[in-house]
């Protein structure tokens, strides 16, 4: 750890004694090379007109097709890690992928499993059509990252700020594409893991084209299930052994690189351009992703009998899960003459199903499972979402200083989800030991339905006012007005039927509504001036918002004697909308002909009754509480240099300071052991929020030389690091302090423009970080079965981020 911080304060000091900056542009001393560097600069649509990152008066960071395809990054979390005030846990595609924008995150780092909305607090698009996917990065012309609240210029309203994926279009009269191929191994990995694809332009007529892409990736994994039960958690098989007799090699199938990933994602656009003035393009986009167990390491795990390797858990039952999405999108525009209307019309659709291990919670709720030998649980989850989104927005091109962005937002989402615990064998257990008068043959424990649906509507808009060719002041506004239906319900069916003689078949759903509505208005000013071609300086202050919802528990009946019983009290049945009021200062600044940029941020954010994730007292469910309020503070700060026509260097760093402001009562619940009791513990002000580094930044140089009239060699090395982070805040009731780590990649590319191949190595030195959290320490007991013989609660663990692997990639244009 001595070494990553060393490492660490060094790239601090590089970064502030170094700043690096533009990484196209071209060292020059006159006017030509000063005009080629203008038309290699970034295009982004981030404000709905054209600009270049450095003429936008907002804090926008864009990563081009040029550097996905040079640094091989292929989903947000790699990309993130170069983006200052971003923040992705990289926990794995098994389990969700929160996304953190300048800290705005209350919420335990144990509690994002199975998300499908990056934590909720930033949208993501794409193109313009808001949909959550961690979408594979192929074929995309850029991706742009907004930070602050957006509300005023997009249709769903964003908390802390938005993401955008900007597909390349079809081009017109163009025959061409690309194939490409990725090989790769990781240190701990036995398989060879590999990533091909291809892209196909094609005109059909003067006025119409099509492209499509096809990527399949094939993760092996590296992540060892040594005391796995069983290869699939079926009743047949579950349930049969004794998981604790760690002794007995008979009771496992230890399951090699199980953490696998097998995600195929296409698109298919047909671009319609059949004038200057109109031009629309209509996408399906698909992905499926599967994996076959997590990215999750039990290596901390002291009560556990054996050691377990830093790649190697401890759960009982490998944890399938499959991910579906689609999108069908129709986006137009049409030119006015005085302005552009843009209509953005989307359908999609998410599929989840999956397994988790079950074993773990159910002991730690000490209804008794822990006292049959066999005892070995599991969950099957399915998700069905279904969103229809409609946005239509004029975007004025006035020959005056006054210009509007004025749109209309709608949105409709259904959510269908059922949760279904299974435990194989306890019913005969119960029968023979505790009194139960009959079997449940379906082994069902637990299941629980939820059915939500949210319309969502709103009014938003810009106006623009240009005092003079330097300064401009913008104001916007955003009215918004939602609805949320929701029903929820559980039985315990083993329960009735053991114990208490109810059909062996019998399951039944008395649903609870639970509605909620809410309506408000939303504010944003912004200033700029540009004091000189190079040099801009803005100011924005701008609000976000972020809807409640209902937890999906039934209420809990002061009348109800039953051991067994998981349902919410007055106060967690539901949580509410969250607000931010960001406050902003930044500049934008190139030197040296434009071989040097500086770009920079100051922020403030006042974060009122954020949502942040706690648990039941009842049965320990999972649900969404509102704190009493937060704040976040920092700086960003971006640069890069192009030294000489060979050598480039890019960098950034940030620091965030987020922290609670008031004191939220019973924020987080700690255990008291011996035993799995639960104690409130209420959050304080000055409690540093979960979830983020305070210190964060990414170094970034490449030296190009020519081997032959047509082939170049490029070296780069690239790298990150960032400091500690906590998985609960104040890192109270047990929370864990994730180290900080740092990790280098170096690679070679030998390039002509059309062939282009590369060695790489990325975490070149092979360095173990620990990215979240499952559980706390205090987890970390053993138990004892109805033989008095050792239950090992096996809750506690962390995920980690990938061993060094080491790829040859290759694509080639056509």
């Amino acid at each position: 750890m001595q070494n990553s911080n060393l490492a660490f304060r060094a790239l601090l000091l590089a970064a502030a004694s170094s700043i690096p900056v533009a990484a196209h542009a071209q060292p020059a001393t006159g006017s030509t090379q000063a005009q080629e560097r203008d038309e290699d600069v970034i295009i982004v649509t981030a404000t709905r007109r054209e600009g270049t990152v450095q003429d936008v008066p907002i804090n926008i960071s864009a990563v081009t097709s040029e550097v996905l395809e040079a640094q091989g990054l292929d989903n947000l979390r790699e990309v993130a890690a170069t983006v200052p005030g971003v923040y992705i846990l990289d926990q794995g595609n098994r389990a969700g992928t929160p996304i953190v924008f300048r800290g705005l995150n209350a919420t335990g780092l144990g509690s994002f499993d199975g998300n499908n909305d990056g934590g909720g607090a930033v949208a993501t698009y794409v193109g313009d059509i808001p949909l959550y996917v961690d979408l594979r990065l192929n074929d995309m012309e850029r991706v742009e990252f907004l930070l602050g609240p957006q509300g005023t210029l997009y249709g769903a309203g964003t908390l802390g700020g938005a993401i955008r994926y900007i597909p390349t279009k079809p081009k017109l009269g163009e025959i061409g594409g690309e194939i490409r191929a990725d090989l790769y191994n990781y240190k701990s990995g036995k398989g060879i893991s590999s990533d091909t694809g291809v892209t196909l332009n094609v005109p059909i007529a003067d006025s119409i084209a099509f492209r499509g892409s096809i990527d399949y990736s094939n993760d092996r994994g590296f992540i060892d299930y040594p005391y796995a039960v069983t290869r699939r958690p079926t009743l047949s098989t579950v349930g049969n052994v004794n998981p604790d007799a760690i002794g007995n090699a008979a009771n496992f199938t230890p399951l090699r690189d199980l953490n696998t990933d097998d995600t195929l994602s296409a698109r298919a656009a047909l671009r319609f351009n059949p004038s200057d003035t109109f031009d629309a393009v209509l996408t399906y986009h698909y992905q499926d992703a599967r994996t076959n167990g997590r990215q999750f390491s039990q290596f901390r795990l002291d009560s556990f009998p054996v050691r377990l390797g830093r790649y190697e858990n401890a759960l009982r039952v490998p944890e399938p899960n499959r991910r579906e999405t689609q999108l069908v999108s129709l986006e137009a525009e049409l030119d006015l003459g005085f302005g552009s209307l843009v209509s953005a019309t989307g359908y999609s659709t998410y599929d989840e199903i999956g397994n988790r291990d079950q074993t773990d919670l159910l002991i730690t709720l000490e209804y008794s499972y822990e006292q049959f030998p066999n005892f070995t649980a599991f969950t099957e989850e399915v998700t069905d979402e279904e969103t229809f989104t409609q946005e239509l927005r004029f975007v004025s091109d006035f020959a005056g200083p006054f210009n509007i962005i004025v749109g209309g937002f709608y949105n409709e989402q259904k959510i269908r989800s059922l949760s279904t615990e299974f435990t194989p064998g306890y019913d005969q257990f119960a029968v023979d030991e505790f009194g139960g008068v009959q079997l449940r043959p379906d082994a069902i424990e637990y299941i629980a339905p939820f059915n939500a649906d949210l319309r969502e509507a709103a009014v938003f808009g810009e106006a623009t006012f240009q005092i003079t060719d330097a300064w401009q002041v913008t104001l916007g506004g955003r009215y918004y007005d939602y609805k949320l239906e929701t029903e929820s319900a559980t039985d315990l069916p083993l329960l009735n039927t053991v114990f208490f003689g109810d059909p062996q078949d019998q399951i039944i759903f008395d649903f609870t509504p639970a509605n909620q509505s809410d309506d408000g208005f939303l504010y944003k000013i912004n200033t700029s001036y540009e004091i000189t071609p190079d040099v801009l300086v803005y100011a924005t202050v701008s609000q976000g918002f972020r809807i409640g919802n209902s937890n999906g528990l039934e209420p809990c009946d002061p009348n109800s004697g039953q051991q067994q019983n998981i349902c919410a009290l007055p106060n967690e049945e539901e949580y509410t909308p969250d607000t931010t009021t960001n406050y902003e200062l930044g500049f934008k600044t190139q030197w040296l002909g434009r071989s040097l940029t500086l770009n920079g941020a100051i922020y403030y954010i006042d974060w009122a009754d954020p949502q942040v994730a706690s648990a039941t007292i009842n049965g320990s469910s999972p649900i969404t509480i509102n704190g009493a309020g937060a704040e976040s503070k920092g700086v960003e700060l971006y640069g890069a240099a192009q030294v000489t026509d060979a050598l480039s260097f890019r960098a950034a760093y940030s620091y965030t300071d987020a922290e609670l402001t008031d004191v939220s009562p019973s924020l987080l619940n700690a255990l008291t052991p011996p035993g799995f009791g639960t104690t409130p513990v209420d959050g304080q002000p000055g409690d540093r929020l979960p979830g983020s580094p305070k210190h964060q930044g990414s170094f970034f140089a490449d030296y190009e030389v020519p081997v032959s009239d047509t082939w170049n060699l490029t070296l780069s090395y690239g790298m990150t690091a960032h400091s500690n982070v906590l998985t609960r805040t104040g890192s109270r009731a047990g929370g864990l302090v994730l180290p900080g780590f740092d990790t280098y990649n170096f690679q070679v590319n030998l390039s002509d423009g059309d062939w282009s191949v590369t060695a790489y190595v990325n975490n070149v030195f092979n360095e173990f970080g620990e990215t979240g959290v499952r559980g706390t320490p205090l987890f970390d007991q053993e138990v004892s079965d109805i033989n008095g013989d050792p239950v090992y609660v096996r809750t506690y663990g962390t995920f980690v981020a990938p061993p060094r692997t080491i790829g040859l990639r290759a694509s080639r244009k056509f």
